[in-house]
């Protein structure tokens, strides 16, 4: 005798309803049974086959972050930096390629280059909203670990001020130390910014630009031209006829405002954290950092604006 309900054994339903339970056909789940080596199509044994933390090098990375001090904090401002080193990487080699189609008259590529790198300027505006998060109080426990380090001293930065037309050749010094950075940013002194290969661009089209502005000394800062401006101001007069030119100059400008838009909230980040006192590095801190709020990269575009 049965209990009314029960199943025999064998019974048909309960069969087919034992093989249609999720529980009971998933192997993950079964007891004394070996796991199946996928899970929702993925593969789960990775012996032998490179895996995410290979490919991104997972090791290296997130075993690079070596906090002097004993304060929370420090990691936060160590990621803070890697993380912005690696941002700026990207942006110059961005740069390096639009600086390359423009020498041989292939602008297509180079607006999504120029507008690549103007989105992860954005991106690096946001990310002074989480160094802000750190209080005066909490900067003051790690800053004597720092020592004389600074991002004053960033050759990748100085890279970048250099190829967006910024050059200033004492600013070389601080990487004389090792021959390597120091070759490496003397290069980048002395190469054609982005936008002198702009103005040479103009030249091929046609425009009438000063001499000084076509063939120079590339490590010295340039000055305003006029006949630079004028042959801008064409272009934005009539952008049917010049549409590539005219998208170009519009990208630099894109560029040169998200640029500001960084620089601006580095120094507002600074100001919030550590005041007016002077920076690790050396410099005056803030008042260096305003400074370089006044330098123009793209003056003649600039000046289009109050022409047209």
């Amino acid at each position: 005798m049965r209990a009314e309900g029960t199943p025999l054994k064998g019974d048909s339903t309960t069969e087919s309803t034992a093989a249609s339970s999720p529980v009971a056909t998933d192997p993950a789940v079964r007891v004394g049974t070996a796991v199946d080596d996928r899970f929702e199509g993925a593969r789960l044994d990775h012996a032998g086959a490179m895996t995410y933390g290979d490919y991104l090098h997972l090791d290296e990375i997130l075993g690079a972050q070596h906090p002097r001090s004993p304060d929370h904090n420090e990691m936060l401002f160590i990621i803070q930096h890697q993380t912005s080193e690696l941002w700026i990487k990207l942006m110059l080699q961005e740069l390096r390629a639009a600086r390359d189609r423009i020498t041989t008259d292939d602008l297509q590529p180079a607006f999504k280059m120029l507008a690549r790198v103007s989105r992860i300027m954005e991106q690096l505006v946001h990310a002074w909203d989480v160094l802000a998060t750190l209080t005066p109080t909490e900067y003051s426990a790690l800053r004597p670990y720092l020592g004389s380090s600074s991002g004053f001293q960033s050759y990748q930065y100085r890279e970048l001020e250099f190829i967006l037309g910024n050059k200033k050749p004492v600013m070389v010094k601080p990487h004389a130390h090792r021959n390597d950075l120091h070759e490496r940013v003397q290069r980048a002194l002395q190469a054609p910014s982005l936008y002198d290969e702009a103005i040479r661009l103009l030249v091929r089209r046609g425009f009438a630009i000063e001499g000084t502005d076509v063939e120079r000394d590339w490590s010295q800062p340039r000055e305003f031209c006029e006949t630079l401006s004028q042959a801008w101001l064409e272009v934005y007069r009539k952008p049917e006829a010049h549409w590539d030119l005219y998208q170009l100059a519009e990208e630099f400008v894109d560029l040169e405002d998200a640029f500001r838009q960084w620089r601006f909230r580095h120094v507002t980040t600074v100001e919030r954290i550590i005041g007016f006192k002077t920076g690790t590095g050396g410099t005056a801190g803030v008042a260096y950092l305003r400074k370089m709020l006044d330098v123009v990269l793209f003056p003649e575009l600039w000046k289009v604006r109050t022409d047209l």
